[in-house]
C-alpha cells in the first residue's frame, strides 16, 4: 500500500507542476500582451505611429461599444461561430468517421486518400463562387465552405491513425480470433482518439477561414463580412476588432476540444 500511496503522491505532484508551469507561462504571455498593447496606444497618442494606418487600442474598444450598442457585433459574431461550429462538426465527423472506416478496406484506402490530398490542395477560395452560387449566400454555404475546409485533413489523418496502430496489439486481438468489428471498436477507435483530437483542433482554424472566406464572397452578417466592410471604409478599428474577436473565438473552441480530450482521453492526461 505504502508504494501504491508514494506512487499517487508522485503523480499528484508532478501535475502540480504542470499545472503551475501552466499558469507561469500563461502570466508572463498576459503581461508582454498588456505591455505592447500600452505601448500601441502610447505610440497612436503621441503621434509616434500612423493611428488611422494603424488602429489603436482605445479605437478598438470605442469600435466594439458601438458594436456592442448597435448589436451587430452580436449578431455577427454568433453567426460566423454558428458557421464555424456546424462545419467543423459536419466536415470533421464525416471525414473522421470515412477515414476510420476505410480499415476495414485497406485497398481502397490509399485511392480515398489521394482523392483527399488532391481535394485538400485545392484553394477553398476558389471554390467560394461556387458553393455561394449552388447554395445561395446565406449560411447554409459558408457552413458548406467551413465543411469542405475540414473534410479532407481529417479524412487523411483518421485513415493514417488506423494504419498506425499498435501492431502487436492488433496481432493480440487476433490471436483470440476477434472479429473486425470488435477490433474496430475497442482498438482502432480508442488508439485514434488523440489524433482524432488533434485533427479537431486544427481543423478549428480551417473552419474559420472557410466561413470567413464564404462571408466575403456573399453576405450580410458575419465577423467576415464587417471586416471587408471595414477594410473598403478604412475602418483599422473595426478590422482589428473583427481580428481579435475571431482569435478569441478560436481560442475558446480549441479550449473546449482540449476540455474535451482530458475527460475522454484520460490515459494520456496521466502520463
Amino acid at each position: 500500500m505504502s508504494e501504491v500511496v508514494m506512487q499517487r503522491r508522485a503523480v499528484s505532484a508532478a501535475r502540480r507542476k504542470r499545472s503551475k508551469a501552466r499558469r507561469s507561462a500563461s502570466g508572463i504571455v498576459a503581461a508582454i500582451m498588456i505591455a505592447l498593447i500600452a505601448l500601441w496606444q502610447i505610440a497612436a497618442t503621441h503621434g509616434w505611429i500612423n493611428g488611422k494606418l494603424l488602429g489603436s487600442p482605445l479605437g478598438i474598444w470605442q469600435a466594439a461599444q458601438t458594436g456592442l450598442t448597435q448589436g451587430t457585433l452580436v449578431t455577427d459574431t454568433w453567426a460566423t461561430l454558428y458557421e464555424t461550429v456546424m462545419g467543423l462538426v459536419i466536415g470533421s465527423g464525416l471525414g473522421l468517421g470515412l477515414g476510420l472506416m476505410l480499415w476495414f478496406v485497406p485497398r481502397v484506402a490509399g485511392v480515398a486518400e489521394g482523392l483527399s490530398v488532391i481535394l485538400n490542395s485545392i484553394p477553398k477560395i476558389a471554390l467560394g463562387p461556387l458553393i455561394v452560387i449552388w447554395f445561395g449566400s446565406d449560411m447554409t454555404s459558408k457552413i458548406w465552405l467551413a465543411g469542405i475546409s475540414t473534410f479532407a485533413v481529417a479524412m487523411i489523418s483518421s485513415s493514417a491513425a488506423a494504419r498506425e496502430v499498435d501492431r502487436d496489439l492488433l496481432n493480440l486481438f487476433r490471436s483470440f480470433n476477434a472479429k473486425p468489428r470488435l477490433i474496430f471498436t475497442k482498438l482502432i477507435v480508442p488508439s485514434a482518439l488523440p489524433w482524432i483530437f488533434s485533427t479537431l483542433r486544427v481543423n478549428i482554424g480551417f473552419a474559420l477561414i472557410g466561413a470567413v472566406v464564404g462571408e466575403y464572397i456573399a453576405s450580410q452578417t458575419g465577423l467576415g463580412h464587417e471586416v471587408f466592410v471595414a477594410g473598403s471604409l478604412f475602418d483599422l478599428n473595426t478590422v482589428w476588432l473583427g481580428i481579435i474577436v475571431l482569435t478569441l473565438m478560436a481560442a475558446l473552441l480549441t479550449w473546449i476540444v482540449q476540455l474535451a480530450e482530458s475527460r475522454i482521453v484520460t490515459w494520456k492526461s496521466q502520463r
